[in-house]
């Protein structure tokens, strides 16, 4: 009478595209949402003892290709060119911790080239947990080589930057297809911030700053 009890018990569920972990390549889609910061250093030898920072995250959004290569069990290497888009107001105060002036808006259109390490864990019926892992290279597209005198910001950035990153995630195992959640941080290598020819008119904005760098957190839905 216990017999089919236990073997009902210790039955797994029906898996989803079992055969999808033995493709060696295969491609996908990525959509997502990121938060873009900065990490500020300021310069100990300002006399404005300005200090600054993002007060505000605003949101943004990824779009990316998925290029997935198997070499092992568990581990993959991904490659997943795509763009970014994301807005950063950077906030100035005095030594007594009041506005300086106007935020400055700084936006930015990446275009990006993730390459990736991926380990997976064991597959459980639907699902599989992993961390991931890599470095991206960045070009924004919407650092600008002058600045706009029309517009109140004092800063320029540049165009090219390097981040590591390092996240973790969740492949489900749909009927026809995976979905993976996956939460990302991104840090950047690089001080960014263009330290040559200061605004002629608001030089302190610049000067007030020894580093800037970059940081995105990102959630991303890949589909592949």
């Amino acid at each position: 009478m216990l017999i089919p009890v236990v073997a009902t018990a210790q039955k797994a569920k029906p898996k989803n595209d079992s055969n999808y972990d033995e493709r060696l390549l295969h491609f996908g889609f990525s959509m997502g949402l990121n938060t873009m910061d900065f990490n500020v250093k300021m310069n100990p030898n300002d006399p404005n003892n300005w200090t600054a920072e993002v007060v505000s995250l605003k949101p943004g959004i990824n779009i990316q290709i998925v290029t997935d290569y198997r070499p092992t069990t568990y581990l993959d290497v991904r490659f997943l060119p795509g763009v970014s888009f994301g807005q950063r107001n950077l906030n100035f105060y005095d030594e007594n911790g009041d506005l300086v002036n106007d935020k400055q808006q700084l936006e930015s259109s990446f275009l990006e080239f993730p390459l990736l390490l991926k380990a997976k864990g064991m597959r459980l019926n639907n699902s599989r947990p992993y961390l991931i892992g890599g470095v991206n290279f960045r070009y924004d597209l919407a650092a600008k080589k002058e600045y706009d005198e029309e517009s109140d910001v004092y800063i320029r950035l540049r165009k090219a930057d390097l981040y590591y990153e390092v996240g973790a995630g969740i492949d489900f195992y749909l009927p026809y297809f995976k979905l993976t959640i996956e939460a990302k941080m991104s840090n950047g290598l690089r001080d960014v911030l263009v330290h040559d020819e200061p605004h002629p008119y608001h030089p302190e904005y610049v000067n007030s700053i020894e580093s800037l760098k970059s940081q995105m957190w990102v959630l991303s839905f890949h589909f592949e």
